[in-house]
């Protein structure tokens, strides 16, 4: 019975040494287990208390639906993955899509594994910017298309920008000029915030007691952005 598994937090990149170690996959909860108690070399996976379906502040009316939604250059790499640990991430993860009964909150696909559609995290970020402050204010589950479609710019890098488009169209309901003129405007705001260094703030993880990874300083994250972008173009 899935109720009785003795759970772990395997993070993904951890999986083979896991799996090495007696750790059994399974597939409707997608998570890692130990088959049977007193396997002291699954320790060190160990699950902890699972993080509350509703993080301390978050807003989940923040930022709905499927728009553009372009990350200053200023703000690459403070996405949540990058900024707590491994195992925290995992726990992350999994009430992300457990809170979204396994489907996008844009689209309301679920994971489709035949033609590469997956389920992945994103964040909605709120910028003041009388205090430069980049404050993370919900998490969302997002399709692979619909994460591809918000994240435009790296669609273009990637020569993916007109099936983002067209998935833009499609869910949205907007016209050819309407989904442009949504798309200039993105970029525009982008460029903006782009120009100022920002102060992030992610109380709304800390306070649900996850660990933080030290995201790069705010000085050197434009660097980083185009140099990661110009490794992507090449690839």
């Amino acid at each position: 019975m899935a109720e009785d598994r003795i759970w772990l937090d395997v993070p993904y990149r951890e999986k083979d040494p896991a799996k090495a170690a007696g750790a059994r996959w399974d597939p409707a909860a997608k998570r890692w287990y130990a088959p049977r108690p007193g396997m002291t070399e699954l320790e060190r996976w160990a699950a902890r208390p699972d993080v509350p379906q509703l993080l301390p502040g978050e807003d989940r009316g923040f930022g709905s639906g499927l728009f553009v939604d372009l990350v200053p250059s200023s703000c690459w790499f403070t996405n949540v993955r990058y900024c707590i640990t491994e195992r925290d991430w995992e726990r992350v993860r999994r009430m992300l899509l457990g809170r979204a009964q396994q489907r996008c909150e844009a689209c309301e696909r679920g994971e489709d594994r035949e033609i590469r559609r997956w389920l992945e995290a994103h964040e909605r970020w709120s910028f003041d910017s009388a205090t430069r402050t980049q404050k993370l204010m919900r998490l969302i589950c997002l399709c692979s298309d619909c994460h591809r479609t918000t994240h435009y710019g790296l669609a273009q890098v990637k020569g993916q920008e007109a099936s983002a488009f067209e998935h833009l169209c499609a869910v949205t309901g907007m016209s050819v000029p309407q989904a442009r003129e949504h798309v200039s405007a993105a970029f525009e705001v982008w460029a903006q915030r782009s120009r100022m260094d920002w102060y992030l703030d992610l109380t709304m993880l800390t306070n649900a007691g996850i660990t933080l990874a030290k995201p790069p300083k705010a000085g050197s994250r434009a660097g980083i952005a185009e140099s990661e972008l110009r490794a992507r173009a090449r690839r």
